[in-house]
């Protein structure tokens, strides 16, 4: 077994493990042995001794018995160690995912886990029957080794010779294969994608009158699927009659050998057949090995994405964590970079004060979510401090630093579950009239009343059969059940509806009372109302104060004011009518 299998064995499963595949190795040279005592019950049978036939029946019936239990009892064993073997992997899986640094679900491997959890830990366990037919298809075709050389060297040679040919030409047949089903399935998948798409698009397309053009993509996309295909099939054959071709010439060598020891006198005629087909008997096996090493090396890459995983090092934990005194936050001198990135922040320093609301402006890129996410101690500073209440965060223990703080991040993830348990999520021990209440003052009352069955809707994976808006509030509702003093708020209303755009401005106005928050500000009223705005550029603050300070300044947030406000000012307009059908006009509001 190689090292990444090896080194996720469980601890308690190495002995059982050892023994089962000491056992499957001993029930593999059982089943050479019987193919072993074939050959003198086939010459006893051509040379016509019946009696001396029905003796080597007795031992060959014997082992096939003790065969038929030992594989009845391997293949319970394999199940139950796979089965043990998955859920270590499953509990330190999740043990694993429980200790990450929470940054690290947003970076590429996180899309990876549900792979590891469903996929590779399944293949990882599986390997256990693999080691069975692995084993199987080596020992047994080398204990069949070891009876023809002891019957007859000559035969026993030419058939140790022919298999190195014969697993050449299956490797090489299966490299052909694999290649053209390799480029088959990516035709295939390109033609599927283009399918998807064009029956995705039929509305932009239809109201555009370019439904003929959107088909002309889908037609070269099948066109080339087609193609592929025709290749894959006669690209295919060479593989499939090369490892065929191998296995015929070793069945012919051996048939030669046979053939000129007969016709020189030095082996009789039955036993040179009973040692062909005991030949046969021992390459067989060998296609199998082919596919088995595929298998094998499948497992190995799913045994290191699970160890990259595993390897992955938390976030240092304090031995005596610090405490929260006040709402208060502070970011000094504070720089970080993603893993493999430019540095976002460069000595970025603000105070956050205790029951008010700051603001945070800037550009796309400026480092904006990224404060949020080193206040929750998503990851940690490379240089500098954030301090909570008055603590490093790196002095908090988790439950003290998220148990003071409230998040509402763009992407509200809601659980399949009903809207009553998603608020509830926010705290556990909230009872139903508290629940209740922070519906009602986020605006999740007017939700429930359109739903078909009220509080017991349920609203699908990820909050789907809800709208973005609808989601926002219950997102700001959960906020506010879990009645945090701190909140980190990324208001996200720009994509939303008048309605829903009102009512989760009006949620928000409800979650910041008297507590402190540090919004992401996207709308005008919002930034207008905090308390001070920071201005993000260049991965620092570069101008900080309230909105009429700042304007007075006639600095960068003038500036990014008076942009904001041409942008909502201008609209199309029609004021005089047009010469032709479908000119307009655009002016400021």
């Amino acid at each position: 077994m190689s090292g990444e299998l090896r080194a996720l064995v469980p601890a308690d499963q190495h002995r059982p493990l050892g023994r089962y595949l000491a056992a499957v190795a001993g029930y593999a040279i059982s089943e050479g042995v019987v193919f072993g005592l074939l050959a003198p019950l086939l010459i006893a049978l051509f040379d016509g001794d019946d009696a001396a036939a029905a003796w080597w029946l007795i031992p060959i019936t014997v082992a096939a018995a003790a065969g038929w239990v030992a594989h009845y009892y391997l293949g319970s064993r394999a199940l139950r160690l796979s089965s043990a073997w998955r859920r270590d992997l499953y509990t330190r899986l999740g043990d694993k995912l429980v200790t990450l640094p929470l940054g690290w679900f947003d970076g590429p491997h996180a899309e990876e886990a549900p792979q590891l959890v469903i996929g590779d830990a399944a293949r990882v366990a599986s390997t256990v029957f693999l080691a069975q037919s692995l084993l199987g298809a080596v020992l047994t075709p080398a204990t069949i080794a070891v009876f023809l050389l002891g019957y007859d060297w000559r035969i026993g040679l030419a058939a140790l010779l022919a298999v190195p040919v014969v697993l050449a030409a299956l490797v090489l047949a299966h490299r052909v294969t694999q290649r053209t089903e390799a480029a088959g399935h990516a035709a295939a998948t390109e033609a599927g994608g283009r399918l998807v798409e064009f029956a995705g698009a039929q509305p932009t397309l239809r109201a555009a009158g370019q439904d003929s053009a959107g088909r002309a993509t889908l037609d070269e996309a099948l066109t080339a699927q087609h193609r592929a295909a025709r290749r894959e099939i006669v690209g295919r054959l060479p593989g499939e009659y090369l490892g065929e071709l191998g296995i015929q010439l070793a069945f012919t060598a051996l048939l030669v050998t046979g053939l000129a020891l007969t016709t020189h006198h030095r082996l009789d005629a039955g036993t040179a057949i009973a040692l062909i087909v005991l030949g046969i008997s021992l390459l067989r096996p060998l296609d199998a090995l082919v596919g088995l090493g595929e298998a094998v090396r499948g497992a190995r890459a799913s045994a290191r994405r699970i160890g990259e995983l595993l390897a992955v090092a938390p976030l240092p934990q304090p031995v005596a964590g610090g405490r929260i005194e006040h709402g208060g936050i502070e970011l000094a001198d504070v720089r970080f970079a993603y893993p493999g990135g430019p540095e976002v922040l460069s000595g970025l320093t603000l105070t956050i004060p205790a029951g008010r609301t700051t603001a945070l402006v800037g550009a796309s890129g400026a480092g904006k979510t990224t404060v949020t996410k080193l206040i929750a101690r998503f990851h940690d500073v490379d240089a500098g401090s954030v301090r909570v209440g008055g603590a490093d965060v790196r002095d908090l223990a988790g439950e003290e630093l998220l148990g003071r703080i409230a998040l509402v991040f763009q992407d509200v993830y809601l659980l399949d579950a009903t809207i009553e348990e998603n608020i509830r999520f926010g705290s556990p021990g909230a009872t139903a009239d508290q629940v209740r209440d922070a519906a009602r003052r986020a605006r999740v009352d007017d939700v429930v009343a359109r739903l078909p069955d009220g509080w017991a809707s349920r609203v699908g994976e990820g909050g789907r059969l809800l709208s973005g808006g609808e989601r926002q509030r219950v997102a700001i509702a959960r906020a506010l059940c879990k009645d945090a003093p701190i909140v980190l708020l990324d208001e996200a209303t720009a994509s939303l509806d008048a309605e829903n755009e009102a009512a989760v401005h009006a949620a928000i106005t409800e979650l910041a009372a008297d507590r402190t928050v540090l919004v992401i500000a996207h709308r005008l009223d919002t930034i207008v109302r905090a308390d001070q705005i920071a201005v993000l550029a260049g991965g620092r603050v570069v101008e900080c104060g309230p909105h009429a300070d700042l304007l007075a300044a006639d600095g960068r947030y003038a500036a990014f004011w008076r942009e904001r406000r041409r942008a909502r000012g201008w609209r199309l307009t029609a004021e005089n009518p047009p010469a032709t059908a479908g000119e307009s006009h655009s002016g400021p509001r």
